[in-house]
């Protein structure tokens, strides 16, 4: 995978374990759930293998007609801790100032519920360098539709193109991108394994923020 070798005319991010941690509270939240609703809890690593889509995207298939109940218990639980455990994931921050400075056009595109998200970008006092943040709920589709990508843009005169990055760790971030016609770029740790995103595959991986704002500063 070859990096980009222009700056972009803009980014759109993802929000859970692209900029902050969010596993703990997404894996304690769901372990309530599935206790309550009398299922299996999965384990952490499931969980992160697994969660990838909305709740209203994901739940039906779980929970059958009983999603709505264990829609709200999940949220019952995840609004008792994820402000105490929100942990910016290194770089995260540095990466927003640098694309800020640079006039980059900032959005976030996430599959958190809306009302959560917006809750924690202002906790972190983050808002101030995003002109959208979309998040579940808000666009008539959520991720991987490109619903999202095209309500972020609202507004600014911006195309979604290979000039508009999509940066993001998981296979739906991958599969928006390629949706929407943008830049699909890979945040994580982890390189792709072997046809791990066969169908949609990432056009450059980075693995971090501080990776990633490190190139940008050197563009």
């Amino acid at each position: 995978m070859t990096p980009p070798a222009k700056l972009p005319a803009a980014v759109l991010l993802d929000w859970d374990n692209t900029l902050v941690d969010s596993w703990p509270m997404i894996y304690q939240a769901l372990r309530e759930t599935f206790v309550a609703m009398k299922r299996q809890p999965w384990t952490l690593e499931e969980t992160k293998q697994r969660v990838h889509l909305s709740l209203r995207d994901s739940f039906p298939a779980l929970f059958g007609e009983e999603w709505e109940r264990a829609m709200q218990l999940y949220y019952d639980a995840f609004e008792q801790q994820h402000l105490d455990r929100l942990t910016p994931l290194p770089g995260a921050e540095r990466l927003l100032k640098d694309l800020h400075a640079k006039g980059i056009y900032l959005g976030l595109v996430s599959n958190k519920t809306g009302r959560y998200l917006r809750i924690e970008v202002e906790h972190l006092g983050w808002h101030r360098y995003f002109t959208r943040t979309v998040g579940a709920g808000d666009a008539a589709r959520d991720k991987p539709a490109k619903d999202g990508v095209l309500m972020a843009l609202d507004g600014s005169n911006i195309s979604p193109g290979i000039a508009v990055w999509f940066a993001g760790d998981s296979p739906a971030d991958m599969e928006i991108a390629h949706n929407a016609g943008c830049y699909p770029v890979l945040i994580r740790k982890n390189p792709p394994e072997f046809d791990e995103f066969s169908r949609f595959p990432p056009a450059w991986h980075t693995p971090g923020c501080s990776e990633l704002a490190a190139y940008i500063d050197g563009l």
